[in-house]
């Protein structure tokens, strides 16, 4: 698959990275943001709600989490998550995380800019 990749590896850089695209109209937005609700320093929800509000809002975003609450997952959903990956304890269950991304970037491709 090819791919620009941007990792950060908190939320508050991933917030900083987000108002970064939003204050440059020429910077591209992602695609896909794929997030986890357990971030250091900002939780994932505050990273949700920033992107969900930004002029990228359209992006894909893939939670990936440990956590199966249903509480979790609705909150993600009500914010604008386009999908919900629990993380397996097994390998082939987790190797099922790249369809989800695969069709997730089908999806984004496919969408024709508005004009």
């Amino acid at each position: 698959m090819d791919a620009d990749l941007h990792f950060v590896q908190d939320g508050e850089k991933a917030i900083r990275f987000i108002e970064q695209a939003d204050g440059d109209t020429s910077a591209p937005c992602p695609c896909l943001l794929i997030l986890d609700i357990n971030l250091p320093k900002r939780h994932g929800r505050e990273v949700l709600r920033r992107m969900r509000q930004s002029r990228c809002t359209n992006a894909a975003v893939l939670v990936v989490t440990s956590s199966s609450l249903e509480r979790d997952r609705q909150e993600m959903g009500r914010l604008g998550a386009n999908e919900y990956f629990c993380k397996p304890s097994a390998y082939e269950e987790f190797l099922k995380l790249g369809d989800i991304v695969r069709r997730l970037l089908g999806e984004a491709g496919s969408e024709k800019p508005a004009g």
